[in-house]
């Protein structure tokens, strides 16, 4: 049965051409309600998991269905905690979509708040940071990594930071960047510095808390 029109995917238009030179379902927005574990999902989240727009209505089972067995448990626990706390949903997991594929992706979130501010859900993005790159995606940053070459230390380190809290490659990490670098419309290396700075405002151990704080900065430093 066809799902109604998706919200997120009105209100987020265009948020998924962010990443990769044109590549859609590179980034992908979502949100979760805590009271009724309601969720919603844009077009791009869908077909990370092998779905057409509208196909099927996004639940917690569904999501879980596609975990990778060595990670359900985790993801499942996290997902426990996050409607217990009242604390955004963060996690850097493997997927397998309907047609078999497998994806890593970074979820990165912020809390979701009602007009009196009291704490409701958490909205945010799937990122796929898949090892193997789209052929496009790795001619632009091909393109994009020689014009940085002078500005490369602060985006090292800000490299180094994403690959230490989330676990991924030092290419998946500077897709992040230009993930955000284009939605922000910041250039790469200001972004950098800045994430550099505030990052010594948080405490060096990286904990699930430490990490949704950490999720929180990074959807916010255009701000």
């Amino acid at each position: 049965m066809a799902q109604p029109e998706d919200p997120v995917t009105d209100e987020l238009d265009g948020v998924e051409q962010v990443v990769g030179a044109g590549v859609p379902e590179s980034v992908g927005a979502f949100r979760f309600w805590f009271a009724d574990q309601r969720w919603e999902w844009s077009d791009a989240v869908a077909a990370l998991y092998g779905y057409s727009p509208g196909e099927v209505r996004p639940t917690t089972e569904l999501l879980l269905s596609h975990q990778h067995p060595e990670d359900r448990g985790r993801v499942e626990a996290e997902l426990v905690a996050s409607v217990r706390d009242h604390a955004p949903f963060s996690s850097r997991h493997r997927i397998t979509g309907r047609e078999g594929h497998t994806h890593h992706v970074i979820v990165v979130s912020q809390p979701l708040t009602d007009d009196a501010g009291e704490v409701i859900g958490t909205e945010g993005y799937f990122i796929d940071v898949t090892d193997a790159l789209d052929g496009q995606c790795q001619r632009a940053l091909d393109e994009i990594v020689p014009s940085l070459v002078e500005h490369r230390a602060v985006i090292e380190q800000a490299k180094g930071m994403l690959m230490l809290v989330y676990g991924v490659s030092a290419d998946q990490a500077f897709r992040v960047l230009t993930w955000r670098s284009q939605e922000t419309q910041i250039k790469v290396r200001e972004l950098a510095v800045r994430l550099v700075d505030r990052m010594r405002e948080i405490a060096p151990a990286v904990s699930s808390g430490t990490r949704a704080r950490f999720d929180q900065l990074l959807l916010n430093l255009h701000r």
